[in-house]
């Protein structure tokens, strides 16, 4: 059953970004306020780039983000507070030796003693209570992936971008992320190349090109997607 959504407006106003002199996206404009959204595409298309932008990872050369109601120029501190973002591969987040520590690293500036609750609340909410204190490197793919998602979690984002999440991992794994995902509370879009997990969605989103092409009902859009890479 999935939890009561905590659900934002995501406005992207006539957003164009370059970079060395190649245009990776073109002229975007979309209005979102869907609790789950999808973002589909092949490679290359635009749709990891349109993630960054929702927390001003890359800032538009042309055009306005705004994302419950922060401007991504302007309000870029407030933003990064506001929205986690998951990326493929967990190795580029996990910064600490260890899973409690990592997740501890989210909480920097809290008093330690609720450091400390919330860090074993975390580890047992998602499974990982028996590996707190082993070496990062020795966990699972799932198991790195799922302590990735965990620190973005810890810290109660509004919005979760997930970049390919579930791109490294085998089903089982990849089906439990996705579960996850689905069932947050936090407004959630999900970068995938995962049709059927774009398709339990609420909205969907499919670039070409750097141009968005389709937005719609998620059965929609990922059936235009099927007859563009036909």
């Amino acid at each position: 059953m999935q939890s009561e959504t905590a659900v934002g407006s995501i406005s992207v106003d006539r957003v164009t970004v370059e970079r060395e002199g190649r245009r990776i996206l073109r002229d975007v404009s979309i209005e979102l306020s869907a609790p789950r959204i999808a973002v589909v595409g092949a490679n290359g298309s635009g749709k990891s780039t349109f993630a960054r932008l929702l927390n001003g990872l890359v800032l538009p050369d042309a055009g306005r983000v705004m994302v419950h109601d922060l401007d991504s120029r302007r309000d870029a501190k407030a933003l990064r507070r506001r929205v986690g973002f998951v990326f493929t591969d967990p190795q580029a987040q996990i910064l600490m030796p260890t899973p409690a520590e990592d997740l501890a690293l989210s909480l920097r500036g809290s008093p330690r003693a609720r450091v400390e609750a919330r860090v074993a609340a975390a580890l047992a909410e998602h499974g990982l209570s028996d590996r707190a204190d082993v070496p990062a490197s020795e966990l699972s793919g799932g198991q790195r992936q799922m302590l990735a998602l965990a620190s973005v979690l810890i810290t109660e984002p509004r919005l979760v971008v997930a970049d390919e999440p579930t791109t490294l991992l085998d089903l089982r794994n990849s089906r439990r992320i996705s579960d996850l995902l689905l069932s947050l509370a936090s407004q959630v879009v999900i970068v995938t190349h995962d049709l059927d997990l774009a398709a339990r969605c609420d909205h969907a989103l499919l670039f070409e090109k750097g141009s968005l092409i389709a937005s719609g009902a998620p059965q929609d859009v990922v059936s235009e997607y099927r007859e563009l890479c036909a």
